[in-house]
């Protein structure tokens, strides 16, 4: 797979994404949603971009499973979120991980051309 600019904006937000939903371990524990989700979103940039034979012949749905994951956390921090802004805890680490993700989404809607039908074919 050739890799091209935005490819590496989709990879850099992810991993920033990942590892500022990791290292609110100690916070929360292992096993919190909010720390898995960092481990999710590692699990789909690997299945995204890995050549692993099967990932890559299922690549639209793997694309698709990633705007879905990244659009549900976003919900659910809006619905479920701790939104006050303070340094001294980890409300301020939602924040930077929402920019994350609107940069995830934003990279990865260079890649919809080619996981839309194609008219007239």
């Amino acid at each position: 797979m050739r890799l091209f600019y935005w490819h590496y904006g989709i990879i850099v937000s992810s991993l920033a994404t990942a590892i500022l939903h990791i290292i609110c371990y100690p916070y929360f524990g292992w096993f919190d949603s909010i720390v898995l989700n960092g481990f999710g979103s590692l699990a789909l940039l690997g299945a995204y971009f890995l050549p692993i034979p099967f990932f890559q012949k299922w690549r639209h749905i793997t694309y698709w499973a990633i705007i879905g994951y990244t659009l549900l956390t976003i919900l659910l921090w809006v619905i479920l979120g701790d939104k006050t802004f303070n340094f001294a805890t980890t409300a301020a680490i939602g924040y930077y991980a929402k920019i994350a993700e609107m940069f995830l989404l934003t990279f990865m809607s260079f890649d919809l051309p080619r996981y839309l039908p194609q008219k007239g074919k």
